[in-house]
């Protein structure tokens, strides 16, 4: 059980660095209290992965030391860390996706019986588990697989809300989070101050930092370069110390003028995912979409994509007003779907949109192949200068064109992605959570870059949980609900309690009366939540 002495140090950290081909982390000393929460932010490639990692034994100090209620902590591994009582739930999902909800839960503790596990009793621990974070819901005998990402994250952090924990390192907890899921880990974190534990919470989310944290830390290059009580704090003070520049923030924009259709689908649909969906997106402007998880917003962009193939419906593309390619049913691959002007920022950078192991250079030129060889070789030359232009337009931060992106910070990886459809030239940018887990300063760059695509006459679409992005960045808001475009709004015509109101039609079971869906727990500003009774006002499609 947790010490609830907190007059002494859980934690302390002393002149901790570590060196790569240069120093990633310097001279970093801090000390971690019993029963608070302790925000770790500071911009992608700041170093806050590495020194949490450190922390946790996923990765080794090259100096400095560290004291877990006094004594000497140097572990080995993340298993060392996790018998000492430190645990870490990492942006990036450790969940073994074939097993079942219950056996990711306790994998290093499976109640069994001469050898055979006991099936009823490994489900009711499950269950009990995940009734802690309000997702008593989910069958425990689900396979992990089966679960959207933002139902592997409240897993991943259920598997972490242990009895024996003393610290608990959150890295980017609610990235994927609805508000209600969200409400309940925040619940769970009061629990476990009260408990004792000490908690280092990383996060980019500033809105959540004042709700959650007792202090913050920021880091910048690796540094250390402020500590403070989060009372009182405020935002913009924290992003100048952050990023080190002014950021500008896109709220009161005027509508932009759009162009021409430039892809219309009529009728889309698959199975119960997507239901009959029309939409437009039109030149010079951005469309975003919202909805709860699970509404089908993904799924729409995938058909939209021939990610995933239609079982109906026509999706065409257009030139000067005039449809010139015609895909009946969607298309047939993503490639017939690159090659009529798409692409696609995935919602899940690591697995379905980079090659890790590949360099900066690969990642960035691999959209359009066609552009940097002859006579079928690759011209190393010309796609070390295409990949070059693309670091230095989109600030991303690394060593070389030749760096390997699984090195890269979050962000940086997904300037990476954005840079691949910019070497494309494409005509329609599909967006799905396009700044999960990215910082201030890298999301007012990637922002900067929508707004240069859209003045040169490309249509985006955007899906986001967070609605305050919405709101800031695009022109007309459609609202998924069930697999369904209940509404579309214009800028100037929306509200939160509106666009939420028509997120909750269908999902509460009430399309025929959208003003009723019912109230939940409070959430964070700006992202997805349950609303008020507020009546929808839009144009349906």
């Amino acid at each position: 059980m947790a010490d609830n002495d907190r007059s002494a140090p859980v934690l302390s950290l002393d002149a901790m660095g570590k060196d790569y081909a240069a120093p990633v982390l310097d001279d970093v000393s801090l000390v971690l209290n019993a029963g608070e929460v302790l925000a770790l932010t500071g911009e992608n490639g700041a170093g806050k992965s590495t020194l949490s990692k450190m922390v946790c034994g996923l990765v080794q100090p090259t100096r400095g030391r560290m004291l877990l209620g006094g004594k000497a902590f140097a572990p080995a591994s993340r298993r060392d860390a996790e018998r000492l009582g430190v645990r870490m739930v990492m942006q990036e999902l450790g969940l073994v996706t074939t097993l079942s909800v219950a056996e990711n839960l306790l994998l290093d503790r499976l109640p069994n019986k001469a050898g055979w596990i006991g099936r009823a009793e490994l489900h009711e621990l499950a269950a009990r588990q995940l009734a802690k974070i309000g997702m008593q819901n989910i069958d425990p005998a689900t396979p992990v697989a089966r679960l959207g990402i933002g139902q592997q994250q409240m897993v991943e952090i259920a598997r972490n809300l242990q009895d024996d924990t003393r610290v608990l390192v959150l890295d980017e907890p609610t990235a994927m989070l609805t508000p209600r899921e969200t409400a309940h880990l925040f619940e769970q974190i009061d629990l476990l101050k009260a408990r004792g534990v000490a908690i280092v919470y990383v996060s980019h989310r500033l809105e959540e930092l004042q709700r959650i944290a007792d202090r913050v830390a920021v880091l910048r290059d690796g540094r250390l370069v402020d500590v403070r009580a989060m009372a009182g704090v405020r935002e913009a003070e924290l992003v100048q110390r952050m990023v080190g520049r002014a950021v500008h923030e896109h709220e009161g924009r005027p509508r932009r003028v759009p162009g021409p259709v430039l892809l219309s689908a009529r009728g889309i649909g698959r199975a119960q995912a997507v239901r009959d969906v029309d939409i437009d997106l039109r030149a010079g402007e951005v469309m975003g979409l919202a909805g709860l998880v699970g509404s089908g917003r993904t799924e729409l962009v995938r058909l939209l994509f021939g990610a995933d193939r239609a079982d109906r419906g026509d999706i065409s593309m257009h030139e000067d007003g005039r449809p010139t390619q015609h895909a009946r049913k969607g298309w047939r691959s993503p490639m017939q779907a690159i090659r009529a002007g798409i692409g696609l920022v995935t919602e899940d950078r690591k697995s379905q949109g980079l090659l890790l192991t590949q360099s900066i250079r690969v990642n960035a030129t691999l959209s359009d192949l066609g552009a940097v060889s002859r006579g079928g070789w690759l011209l190393r030359s010309k796609e070390r200068g295409i990949a070059q232009r693309l670091v230095e337009l989109l600030r991303i931060r690394s060593r070389s064109t030749e760096q390997p992106v699984a090195t890269l910070s979050g962000g940086n990886q997904q300037k990476v992605v954005f840079a691949r459809w910019l070497h494309r030239e494409c005509k329609v940018l599909l967006l799905d959570e396009p700044t999960r887990g990215v910082d201030v300063g890298a999301r007012a760059d990637l922002y900067a870059e929508l707004d240069r695509m859209t003045d040169a006459g490309r249509a985006l679409l955007m899906v986001s949980s967070d609605l305050r992005e919405l709101m800031a960045m695009c022109d007309r808001i459609g609202v998924m609900s069930a697999g369904r475009l209940v509404a579309v709004f214009e800028r100037g015509e929306w509200s939160e309690q509106s666009l939420l109101a028509a997120a909750f039609s269908d999902a509460a079971g009430r399309a025929e009366h959208p003003g009723t869906a019912p109230s939940v727990a409070p959430a964070a500003p700006g992202a997805i939540a349950a609303p008020d009774s507020t009546p929808v006002t839009a144009h349906t499609p």
